[in-house]
């Protein structure tokens, strides 16, 4: 199994709000910058994450994204599923071609391993990957605030 851009930018993108603006709207330039992700897969990548409901719009000059649960509740699993759809290490039966049940045991034991990477998944949080922050001594940055001197 391959995480896709879509599946490890989304993950960085939540870490992103939770971390550095403690899961306050966030505007997505001040993410694109930070994460050195493109700003229009990002709008792509909020708007399924927005149907999924792990965060929530704000318009407005003070507005963005913002986490819609606590970074606790948030398990990378749920991101995954949201923008990659279920882990699936199986594909739906390509014909009658092949022995039957030598391609039940091997799909039965590619269905249980998809099950344990889901779990695996489901065990780390953002609020967990925000504990690795800070034992690491990752330096929050809040976004730029631009002062104009004349």
């Amino acid at each position: 199994m391959k995480l896709s851009n879509k599946g490890r930018y989304g993950v960085r993108a939540v870490f992103d709000i939770a971390y550095h603006n403690h899961g306050k709207p966030t505007q997505i330039r001040t993410i694109s910058e930070r994460q050195a992700i493109p700003p229009r897969f990002l709008e792509q990548i909020f708007q399924d994450l927005k149907r999924a409901g792990l965060v929530v719009s704000k318009r407005g000059p003070k507005g963005g994204y913002a986490l819609a649960k606590a970074p606790d509740a948030i398990r990378l699993g749920d991101i995954v599923r949201a923008l990659e759809g279920p882990v699936a290490l199986t594909s739906p039966d390509q014909g009658e071609a092949g022995d039957k049940t030598s391609r039940a045991i091997t799909e039965a034991a590619f269905e249980e391993l998809a099950e344990r990477i889901e779990a695996c998944l489901d065990e780390l949080t953002i609020g967990d990957l925000c504990a690795r922050g800070e034992e690491q001594g990752v330096r929050r940055r809040p976004p730029r605030r631009y002062v104009y001197s004349i």
